[in-house]
């Protein structure tokens, strides 16, 4: 999601355009107080609000040594904590009462680059005898404005926050970062070094090298990306960043606003659909190979077993013609018959491999030739029936071939294990997806128990590559139905 603040109630101004609104900075609207020191404890920021809080305005502290101004007045422990969070790298978070101010406070402070960021809020903040109560009034303003921050966290699991990109500091609003990555900042400041530092290294140059190219070019509102941050513990999230780039008067981008989501589930459920396709992505093209291996192995059993046989004796009878002029003719006409054969044969083979040109003969007829050479070889009745719904104007070559196929295939399967007497091939149009149902009145099986063969492999195998689907619905003694939906609109 992405922050807005462009009520003109508290303070802000829309300059029109999608990149036109300016605002105040986020630091001078939240209720905590904020403040940030070098090592030398000179101030180089202070908050409106820290000016309210501690009864010391900007203008007087900024440039001044924070413990001479305060001299003899903070805690002592103040003091330790704040040295002790220049030495380390991990925010640092504590609650201590300051007796000269009567209150509590909830302090968290970060060091980085040499200055030291302080986020603090009191919790028993005194009432001021004025009328900042009163409805309208600049402070009931920010109040409200600071409510919606907080009503806006409570309903999502976005990290909002502000980037000032010339300063290279983020402010985290409201300790989105807290709760989804374990940071203790809540309302405070945070070097862009900070940031980059939990990029993962594998992700930090291309999302620097994008996101500076966006600033640079200066054409765009939105900045939108994804990228593995590491958490407080160690562990690396997925995150998805959206930003609002809003443009100072020279129209440079200068500051951003927007929010960060762990999307860490989102990512793995999508590496876990990636390896499910993958892998059935490896079982297709292993289903297809092997399919290619039995028609080659069909094949070589073909040549080696019948036609090389066949060849042998056409041979031996062309050899005894030479050999003997008695009968010469006889064994000139037995080898021809033999080689004849052998013609038909390989005719039979080339049939089966090539399917005649689709462009010229067409699907329909191309499954009625392969009907007819099979009837008669085959005693099982095969009958074709299509709607009138489809035409080949509707299927393109691919998807004609891929029809052919399957219904080639199953016939075989139907031919070879079924113990049918009836078959049919329907073939119908249902909006855009084609309808193929193969039925016979074989055997059937139990779909429990059945383990699906090369054959219904292969069927399968080629619907999926055409973004189709297989149903198959059998029982024993109750024949085989096959039905396969393939979109129209998949192959073009």
């Amino acid at each position: 999601m992405t922050l807005k603040l462009l009520t003109p109630a508290n303070g802000l101004t829309k300059t029109g355009g999608a990149n036109g609104y300016r605002g105040k900075p986020i630091t001078e609207i939240i209720t905590n107080g904020f403040f940030s020191v070098d090592r030398r404890w000179t101030v180089k920021y202070w908050n409106k609000a820290a000016e309210r809080l501690l009864g010391i305005e900007s203008k007087d502290i900024v440039g001044k040594n924070l413990w001479e101004k305060f001299a003899g007045a903070l805690p002592i422990d103040f003091y330790a904590v704040y040295h002790k969070a220049f030495l380390q790298d991990v925010p640092v978070h504590f609650t201590e009462y300051w007796g000269e101010m009567g209150a509590w406070f909830d302090v968290i402070t970060y060091h980085c680059d040499d200055t030291l960021f302080v986020s603090f809020k009191s919790s028993n903040q005194p009432a001021h005898p004025d009328n900042s109560k009163l409805p309208g009034h600049p402070a009931q303003q920010l109040k409200i404005l600071n409510e919606l921050y907080r009503y806006v966290t409570e309903v999502t699991n976005d990290c909002l926050w502000e980037w000032d990109l010339q300063a290279r500091e983020l402010f985290w609003i409201d300790g989105g970062h807290k709760r989804a990555f374990g940071y203790q900042i809540e309302n405070a400041l945070i070097p862009q070094s900070f940031w980059e530092s939990r990029l993962h290294p594998d992700d930090k140059e291309r999302i620097l090298a994008r996101l500076k190219k966006l600033i640079e070019d200066g054409d765009k509102y939105i900045w939108e990306d994804e990228y593995r941050f590491k958490k407080a513990n160690g562990d690396y999230a997925w995150v998805h960043d959206r930003g609002h780039i809003i443009s100072d008067g020279d129209k440079k981008a200068s500051r951003m606003i927007g929010a960060t989501q762990d999307i860490s589930e989102r990512v793995l459920l999508r590496k876990k659909l990636e390896e499910e396709r993958s892998t059935k992505q490896r079982e297709i093209t292993n289903a297809i190979l092997t399919a290619q291996e039995r028609e080659r192995e069909d094949i070589g059993k073909e040549l080696h077993d019948n036609l090389n046989q066949t060849l042998v004796v056409a041979k031996l009878y062309a050899q005894m013609a030479k050999t003997y002029n008695t009968n010469r003719d006889m064994y000139l006409e037995k080898s021809c018959a033999f080689i004849g054969e052998v013609i038909e044969e390989i005719r039979k083979v080339s049939k089966a491999l090539v399917i005649p040109d689709i462009d010229i003969i067409g699907l329909f007829d191309n499954i009625k030739n392969l009907l007819h050479d099979l009837g008669i070889i085959h005693p099982v009745k095969i009958e074709f029936f299509r709607d009138t719904s489809v035409t080949e104007n509707d299927l393109d070559a691919k998807m004609q071939t891929t029809i052919f196929r399957i219904v080639q295939e199953q016939l075989n399967n139907i031919l070879k294990h079924s113990k049918a007497t009836l078959a049919n091939i329907h073939l119908s149009r249902r909006e855009n997806e084609i309808i193929l149902l193969i039925s016979d009145d074989g055997e059937g099986c139990d779909m429990l128990k059945e383990k699906s063969g090369l054959g219904i492999i292969n069927i399968k195998s080629r619907a999926e590559l055409y973004g189709g689907s297989v149903t198959i619905v059998s029982n024993p003694g109750e024949g085989y139905e096959l039905k396969v939906v393939l979109p129209l609109n998949a192959g073009r």
